[in-house]
């Protein structure tokens, strides 16, 4: 199922949807995060079109997304320079995930500060190996190259980077891909586990750095690092860069775990 598969069934009248093939992007028994969320911006700019570019979004994953749903999207306020949106998803008439939208046009910049580098550096993706993604979720299986960055880390120390890139280039603008792309990762969390258990994000909050992401032959350099894990929870730290080292998104994620 490509990706514009997904968002192919999506019109301005929201309503009901139903995804064919939508196995190739299942984790588990939901719609991959990274997709569902893709599903519900897209729902919120054919609803609204001509808005600002985006510059932020909230998505909460409440409950598990089928290949059948339905869609809804409302202007919460739109000012001179600030659209906000909220659109969602349900299943079986409650709410699967809610997302909150942030438009902004540009304005003269009055404080300047470029986002830092990868650190340590990650090498170029071209030159990099690819990771084993036998035991993966469907949808990385099914639609991610995903290959090794050189840094080793500690069994203890809780980061997960990997370059990133879709089997097969997507069809669609580029913050659509990055959307889809940002939640790609499983939470570094997973790496010091006491034991096995499944992992389940419960939201997402995420600023774009860059109203036009772009990046080279569809490499994406993506990171999850836990700030805090503890009582069943961690806090993750969710970033995101092009092949050339400039980070195009900056987000952080509330992940439950479970065993």
């Amino acid at each position: 199922m490509s990706v514009n598969s997904l968002i192919d069934p999506i019109t301005a009248a929201g309503g009901s949807v139903t995804l064919n093939n939508a196995e190739s992007w299942m984790q588990g028994r939901t719609l991959y995060g990274g997709a569902s969320a893709l599903i519900a911006y897209t729902a919120a700019i054919r609803a609204f079109p001509d808005l600002p570019p985006l510059r932020a979004g909230q998505v909460g994953f409440v409950a598990p997304v089928g290949e059948t749903f339905e869609l809804r999207s409302e202007m919460i306020r739109q000012g001179r320079n600030v659209a906000q949106l909220r659109s969602e998803i349900l299943s079986e008439g409650k709410v699967a995930l809610t997302a909150f939208w942030l438009f902004g046009t540009a304005r003269e910049p009055n404080a300047v500060h470029p986002a830092p580098g990868p650190s340590p550096d990650p090498g170029r993706p071209e030159d990099s190996r690819p990771a084993n993604t036998d035991r993966a979720p469907e949808f990385l299986r099914n639609n991610y190259d995903v290959h090794y960055t050189p840094e080793r880390r500690g069994a203890d120390e809780p980061v997960v980077r990997r370059w990133t890139r879709l089997k097969e280039p997507a069809d669609v603008d580029p913050v659509s891909e990055l959307i889809l792309m940002g939640d790609t990762l499983p939470p570094s969390a997973a790496r010091i586990m006491q034991r096995r258990g499944p992992i389940s994000s419960i939201n997402w909050s995420f600023n774009l750095l860059d109203h036009q992401p772009k990046t080279r032959d569809g490499w994406w350099l993506a990171e999850t690092a836990s700030d805090h894990a503890d009582e069943g929870y961690s806090s993750e730290r969710l970033r995101l860069w092009n092949a050339d080292g400039k980070q195009m998104l900056s987000g952080i994620q509330a992940v439950a775990i479970f065993g």
